[in-house]
């Protein structure tokens, strides 16, 4: 609240003064009659009064406070709370205790209190590399947007295009999904991703971080050694040599691409270009080493050159997909380059590998010592099943993987990789109070989320599915 010492320093300072004198209006105002000039006072400091009070009003109005207690809190960061506590306040956290809380430190009256007895407490899930918001049905074209024309096109955003409305983001969200980043598909540099927060009236409101990553499709390495006699269009046969040529060329004009990006760099400073070209700006957080750089590979061939490429350009890589990154994972882990692997339920690609080999693969990754986040794959068909994304972990954690690290590969280290550890991916003091309320641990298939926050705020859990089940459990019987 405003002071009166205050009220007559400002009345002071709007006095407005040229050199040594006063403005005209302020001598007029000063040769008024005594009791005039007391009368303009008393009302400016009214004004002033019934100003500051509108402000306080208002604070306070939008200090929302929130004490969840009786839960175990799995705060990722540091060991679980059996009884724990959480104190929130205009959508932060602002203390994270044992339930001693609520008798050593005093809670302001009329803070709504929820009593989660039995009940486990999560940070909000986060999935990487996802088509989910970009496709609706898999086999209905109109309702996918997730491929770019042509082969290089890194500034399209693909958080842009995100539908809202998509009924398939409640059901995420109703399994503890709080965060996705929508990937762009479609030639080699494919543009620009963000961080979406799943709750939000517009793709612009919904959108956290943006741009979150670059993705680039790395070219395939494989060689088709089949005969020209086994092709039904003979004139799609390519030699060997020929092969090699093109898989050359395409890695060339991918560092062609980089080179240049580099050049427009340093061609001049930002505010000495005459005109900036849109590729190009689209590249500079890239290019200096700012924002983080998703190399899509998955066979070994693609992750050697991606690695090496990598460290040629200084660049700050994610390896998403790496299905084979379990037999590279020393030298993943030695240049410092986390991992999204989505390949926890594929099939063995030899039948040479065990059944387990992906069931396996996250824990050897972690083994060593390489930072691990899990996906569900990118694919219009997958959007639908990132709901799915707990018992992803949990497989891996059937194969070895700790429950720890389970949590963190879909809460924090996600969080790290798109550099928001100051907002999310864990229950601590400061930051965004979104999480989810499961009646059992979430790696079992048959908890279910019973409440759900996003910064601070209650979110309806409401989905299509359970729209229909109620509709349809109240119909009439047959006669």
């Amino acid at each position: 609240m405003t002071t009166m010492k205050g009220i007559a320093t400002m009345n002071s300072s709007l006095k407005m003064k040229t050199g040594n004198s006063e403005h005209p209006k302020s001598n007029a105002e000063h040769r008024m009659p005594k009791k005039l000039r007391c009368w303009i006072f008393n009302v400016r400091c009214s004004m002033f009064f019934i100003f500051g009070l509108i402000i306080a009003s208002a604070n306070f109005a939008f200090a929302e406070i929130l004490f969840l207690k009786n839960a175990v809190v799995h705060t990722v960061s540091g060991a679980p709370i059996t009884n724990g506590s959480v104190l929130i306040q205009n959508g932060k956290v602002l203390v994270v205790s044992d339930d001693s809380l609520r008798t050593r430190i005093l809670i302001p009256d009329g803070t709504e209190e929820i009593d989660l007895k039995g009940l486990h407490l999560y940070p909000g899930l986060i999935a990487l590399n996802t088509a989910l918001g970009l496709s609706e049905i898999s086999g209905v074209r109109s309702t996918r947007d997730v491929v770019e024309v042509g082969d290089y096109t890194p500034e399209v955003q693909s958080w842009i295009s995100v539908n809202p409305d998509s009924e398939l983001l409640p059901v995420a969200r109703a399994n503890g999904i709080t965060f996705i980043e929508p990937a762009p598909q479609g030639g080699i540099v494919a543009g620009q991703s963000g961080l979406i927060v799943l709750s939000g009236w517009t793709a612009e409101q919904m959108a956290i971080k943006k741009p979150a990553a670059l993705h680039i499709y790395w070219p395939g390495m494989e060689l088709d050694v089949r005969p020209k006699e086994m092709f039904k269009d003979k004139s799609k046969w390519k030699s060997l040599e020929d092969q090699a040529k093109e898989r050359q060329e395409k890695l060339r004009s991918l560092q062609d691409f980089f080179d240049e990006a580099r050049a427009y760099l340093k061609a001049l400073p930002e505010n000495e270009r005459p005109a900036k070209i849109p590729a190009w700006e689209a590249m500079l957080p890239f290019v200096r080493g700012e924002s983080p750089v998703f190399v899509h590979a998955d066979e070994t061939r693609q992750i050697k050159a991606a690695l090496k490429w990598a460290g040629t350009n200084h660049l700050k890589m994610v390896l998403v997909g790496a299905r084979d990154a379990w037999m590279l994972a020393r030298e993943i882990a030695a240049q410092n380059i986390p991992v999204v692997f989505e390949h926890v339920y594929s099939q063995p690609a030899r039948d040479t590998d065990r059944y387990d080999v992906y069931f396996r693969a996250p824990e050897i990754l972690r083994t060593n010592g390489v930072k691990l986040a899990l996906g569900m794959g990118a694919e219009t068909f997958d959007a639908a099943l990132v709901k799915n994304l707990p018992y992803t972990a949990a497989q891996a954690v059937a194969f070895g993987l700790s429950e720890v690290d389970a949590l963190k590969a879909i809460t924090l280290f996600p969080a790290e990789i798109l550099g928001v550890t100051n907002r999310l991916g864990s229950i601590e003091v400061g930051k965004d109070a979104t999480f989810f309320a499961t009646d059992g641990n979430v790696f079992d298939i048959r908890s279910n989320v019973k409440r759900l926050w996003i910064a601070g705020k209650e979110i309806n859990l409401e989905t299509r599915h359970t729209r229909l089940y109620e509709k349809y459990k109240n119909r009439p019987k047959a006669k």
